[in-house]
């Protein structure tokens, strides 16, 4: 992701807090094999579900907007797995057998 990139997903959630919006920021932490996205890609979410950025190029997104949520509204960030080897590799899963996580957060 770029700099400009990254300055955009920061500056909505900016606009989406000051709005009042809960909002959750995902960041990628780790890849491992072919994941799409690099270290410190992020998404930020907001409560309703409406997403800017990205930290898979679309294999993962649904998991990570669906926890996000689940962190707007209790306050506890996670770190998210994403892979060929866990449980959810036929829900979600990365091409070509990468692996990521993610960290997510919410924003205050």
């Amino acid at each position: 992701m770029t700099m400009d990139a990254r300055e955009d997903v920061l500056a909505e959630a900016a606009r989406w807090r000051e709005s009042g919006k809960g909002v959750a920021l995902a960041t990628v932490v780790t890849t491992w094999g072919s994941s799409p996205r690099p270290v410190g890609s992020q998404l930020a979410v907001d409560e309703a579900g409406q997403m800017i950025g990205s930290v898979s190029g679309g294999c993962i997104e649904g998991a990570v907007v669906k926890e996000a949520q689940e962190v707007i509204a209790d306050g506890k960030p996670r770190l998210l797995d994403f892979g060929v080897s866990n449980e959810q590799a036929w829900e979600v899963g990365l091409a070509c057998g990468g692996k990521v996580q993610v960290y997510v957060e919410r924003v205050e």
